[in-house]
């Protein structure tokens, strides 16, 4: 079978399983079989962290009231891992014991695979087999890799829309998803709700693991955890909205904020396919951000933008987090930091030192300016690069010191779609273009009304494409020659059956900063 064929009847197959009866599977005879009242997989199955030799596949098992009455602790779940759509040949099977204390999720660091091969996985316990999946690895390091194609998705709040773009990006033939935060939503907003979340705001971890649940049940976002592997990072509404380190918006006491901050890390690990967990001697730290090297092609960082950043500029005595600010002393001070000290130093060291093609940079938000006019001055939101504008520059300075090429900046958070050219001081054409970027719409989360987003439109001449009323992805692929950017969107994220088609496209050519249109 065809990988695209695959990819689409994993699509039907995955959205048949979750809205069908669950109907058990037959166990191998000579193993003591539990019996299952219940899906025990009904968050369904996801692989990340692709490498040449390896992936981690993830999976989660749910106890209905009956089944959880016959027991939980401790549980061995089945990982089989095969070559082949039709599971004839095997190539790996593995037991894992999981329990009560990290959510009877399942994590495996499947090693000693081959580079560039696509492999089907699945889970078993007891009478209970779980939904496959597909995966791939990455390609050797020496590899001379034609293209890379990944979808670029951030924002999915489950109250404002349907996940009509995870359907097409189950369908599409892809590398892996780039996922850069918001992936489950703390808040709610009944104005703009069109399906409602099932519980309360979460701060506890048991209530963050309900959070997760509601969104994995979804049957399109599992079609695309099915389809391919992610590449995940997280931006603020994994925790709570405009958190930054151990500030939120609402001046919490920090150790209150740790404490959730904990909470939600051990959920979001427990949710996703990672290798690493939070750390073991304080659970409020999770390392997040890595490297991927996709053959001679691309190197990839992905970042975390909020465990270790500067608390935001400018803040007013009454609410904190994300707002528009003027001109403050803090703005200048070359002391903050969007990504601490210790990642900034890492990401400096092995940018500077690339040798691939490509250097491609995924970060939670936007780095080029949105900056407005205002009586005095210009204005600044915040919780973007805007508000940390020294550190925008340290890391721009760093491509022009090494003298790179072929930086692209990719990101979210913003519900719009982005094309922009990035310099050493924004808007100024005196200043060369040292790097592009591209950010994605949200798949679901409201965007700025028409008048704002013309406003930061038109006064941002870096921003070639700025656009915030429609949802969707973004479709990436990189080659050679080219990093090429589809805008992949939908008016109407309401309806579960709407399309998406392409509301703009935009290349950046090897050697020459900054996209141009398709």
């Amino acid at each position: 079978m065809k990988r695209r064929d695959f990819n689409q009847h994993l699509h039907r197959s995955a959205i048949a399983l979750a809205l069908s009866p669950w109907m058990s599977a037959v166990a191998a005879p000579t193993e003591k079989v539990r019996r299952w009242f219940a899906n025990p997989f009904a968050l369904g199955v996801a692989s990340g962290r692709p490498r040449a030799d390896s992936v981690v596949l993830w999976t989660r098992v749910l106890f209905s009231e009956q089944d959880r009455a016959a027991g939980t602790d401790p549980l061995r779940v089945h990982v089989e891992v095969f070559v082949d759509a039709a599971l004839k040949q095997r190539v790996q099977k593995t037991d894992v014991v999981t329990d009560d204390a990290r959510g009877h999720s399942v994590h495996v660091h499947v090693q000693h695979l081959q580079p560039g091969t696509d492999y089907w996985y699945r889970f078993r316990q007891g009478d209970a087999l779980s939904a496959v999946g597909h995966t791939r690895t990455a390609p050797a390091l020496n590899a001379d890799v034609r293209q890379l194609r990944m979808a670029l998705s951030s924002c999915q709040h489950y109250e404002q829309g349907q996940y009509i773009a995870h359907a097409e990006i189950a369908n599409q033939q892809l590398d892996f998803v780039l996922f850069v935060g918001d992936y489950i939503y703390e808040s709610s907003n009944p104005q703009y709700a069109t399906r409602q979340h099932s519980s309360a705001e979460p701060k506890t971890l048991p209530q963050y693991r309900e959070r997760y649940e509601q969104y994995k049940r979804d049957p399109m976002l599992q079609a695309a955890h099915a389809a391919h592997p992610w590449v995940l990072m997280w931006d603020d509404h994994e925790v709570v909205n405009d958190y930054a380190n151990d500030q939120d918006r609402h001046y919490t006491d920090p150790h209150q904020v740790l404490k959730r901050r904990a909470a939600a890390y051990q959920a979001y690990f427990e949710h996703q396919p990672l290798l690493l967990g939070p750390d073991v001697d304080n659970p409020a730290n999770m390392r997040l951000y890595d490297q991927l090297s996709w053959g001679k092609l691309a190197d990839i960082w992905t970042l975390d933008c909020r465990q270790y950043r500067s608390v935001q500029v400018c803040r007013d005595p009454v609410r904190g987090g994300g707002r528009m600010v003027l001109q403050c002393d803090e703005l200048s001070d070359t002391s903050r930091s969007m990504l601490g000290p210790a990642q900034e130093r890492w990401l400096t060291e092995r940018l500077s030192h690339s040798n691939r093609q490509w250097k491609l940079l995924a970060q939670a938000t936007q780095i080029s300016s949105t900056s407005i006019p205002a009586p005095v001055g210009r204005s600044y939101w915040n919780d973007a690069w805007d508000g940390y504008p020294e550190a925008r520059k340290r890391l721009l300075q760093t491509v022009v010191d090494a003298k790179l090429q072929n930086v692209v900046t990719l990101g979210g958070d913003v519900h719009c779609n982005v094309a922009a050219n990035l310099r050493l001081e924004p808007n100024n054409p005196q200043s060369p273009i040292v790097a592009s970027e591209f950010v994605t719409t949200s798949i679901t989360s409201r965007g700025l009304g028409d008048k704002p987003a013309a406003l930061i439109r038109e006064s941002n001449s870096d921003l070639l494409h700025y656009r915030s009323d429609e949802r969707g992805y973004s479709l990436i692929t990189v080659t050679p020659n080219a990093v090429r950017c589809d805008f992949r969107t939908t008016k109407f994220p309401a309806g579960s059956e709407a399309g998406l088609k392409t509301q703009a496209s935009y290349v950046v050519k090897s050697g020459k900063a900054g996209p141009q249109p398709a």
